[in-house]
């Protein structure tokens, strides 16, 4: 559990300089609102609306990681619902969200994907933007591998959100073992 709660950053105080107060209200929806990030809002109505908000495009892009090869293990899905348990959600908000996450990310195309992943960079600060990218890694590693479309999504998420190449590298030397492009080397070297 640490390495979540030091990824999710929970053991340091909330940052006073966050792009939008976790309190205030949204404003009116507009065209850059996506449609997924309303659905999953909408299950967040307890929550304040900006932190529902952004819990929901979080959710949402964890579901994209998760679909990175095609669907989503169950090695994945309990990863998110650890990820949301961490992050504060009751057991029953978790698992409906990471259910409704895992659906819509496999539902929508790849324009949905982008602008929740645009949307996300908007209400994020840069620090929140790479805990999200390990968080991805952390879902995509679940099953102990990360393969080449998993490592291609990945250097995606970090081009869509401004995540600079070094800050990548750091994440994905983490998660060095699980690379089944690292395996394939040494599998190639043994032989």
């Amino acid at each position: 559990m640490s390495l979540f709660r030091r990824v999710l950053n929970l053991d340091v105080p909330e940052s006073a300089d966050l792009p939008v107060a976790p309190d205030a209200p949204l404003p009116p929806a507009d065209a850059a609102e996506t449609d997924s990030v309303k659905l999953l809002t909408a299950q967040l109505s307890a929550l304040p609306p900006a932190r529902a908000r952004y819990l929901a495009a979080f959710a949402y892009l964890l579901g994209r990681a998760a679909h990175a090869s095609g669907s989503m293990s169950d090695d994945e899905r309990a990863v998110m619902l650890q990820l949301a348990d961490i992050g504060g959600l009751d057991a029953e908000t978790a698992r409906l969200i990471v259910d409704m996450a895992a659906t819509l990310a496999g539902e929508f195309g790849a324009t949905e994907d982008y602008l929740v992943t645009r949307e996300f960079k908007a209400i994020s600060t840069p620090e929140e933007r790479r805990r999200l990218l390990q968080c991805c890694f952390i879902v995509m590693a679940a099953d102990d591998e990360i393969d080449a479309t998993e490592s291609w999504l990945a250097n995606r998420l970090a081009e869509e959100l401004d995540v600079e190449r070094p800050d990548l590298n750091a994440i994905r030397d983490e998660f060095h073992e699980q690379l089944s492009s690292v395996r394939e080397v040494r599998r190639l070297a043994a032989g």
